[in-house]
């Protein structure tokens, strides 16, 4: 089964851009997050991404999770979301 992916492209100031698809969505604790993945086939690497911009923003605001805790916490809200991808 192919699954239609969104591609979003983030530009940090000064660097490259970079092209990501979105894996799932959800939102814990009023904060919302997206699953990405660097590649729309196979095994690609994955990152979960914390929407950092205030309301009523253009622009979206994301950053990289990277607090252990925050981490293992989403990982298994989207673990039980996505059952046939294995977030390790």
């Amino acid at each position: 089964m192919d699954i239609l992916m969104e591609k979003i492209v983030f530009r940090p100031e000064g660097e490259e851009a970079a092209e990501f698809y979105v894996l799932e969505q959800t939102r814990i604790g009023g904060i919302d997050y997206i699953l990405v993945t660097d590649t729309e086939e196979d095994d690609g690497e994955a990152l979960i991404l914390r929407d950092m911009s205030r309301p009523g923003e253009a622009e979206a605001l994301y950053e990289i999770v990277t607090d252990d805790e925050e981490l293992k916490a989403v990982a298994g809200v989207f673990g039980n979301m996505l059952e046939d991808i294995e977030l390790s």
